[in-house]
């Protein structure tokens, strides 16, 4: 059974998705950009920064359905820069020490709002 998660610790969709569905134990979050959950706004800070929030934001949604960081299975990472690899890897590392998913990073043209980075997100139970 399909279900929709969504929080208030994270920032709203800005499109007509959900923060997160879950299916049969497996959590599937849409792409977190560095959103302040509490304006909407994309924070300001470079690389390290957003990819912190991003981090932050994806843990909000993590905790609502009930699953934490050593749940998660894959993550793709986009950046806008393939140069802010080294420092977002930097950051990402302290969110998951141990047990690390699979990953994937990419750099694309752009992100929306002018964000330097979006991680999407899949966990299982």
């Amino acid at each position: 059974m399909k279900k929709i998660i969504s929080t208030k610790e994270a920032p709203a969709a800005v499109g007509p998705y959900s923060q997160a569905v879950e299916v049969n134990g497996t959590l599937y979050i849409s792409g977190q950009i560095p959103l302040d959950p509490a304006t909407g706004k994309l924070i300001s800070g470079g690389i390290s920064e957003q990819t912190e929030q991003v981090l932050n934001n994806i843990g909000a949604i993590l905790k609502a359905a009930g699953y934490t960081f050593g749940d998660v299975v894959k993550s793709t990472c986009f950046l806008k820069d393939i140069s802010d690899f080294r420092a977002m890897n930097e950051v990402y590392s302290r969110f998951y020490s141990t047990n690390q998913p699979a990953r994937s990073a990419y750099a694309v043209k752009d992100i929306p709002m002018g964000a330097l980075i979006e991680i999407e997100t899949i966990a299982m139970k």
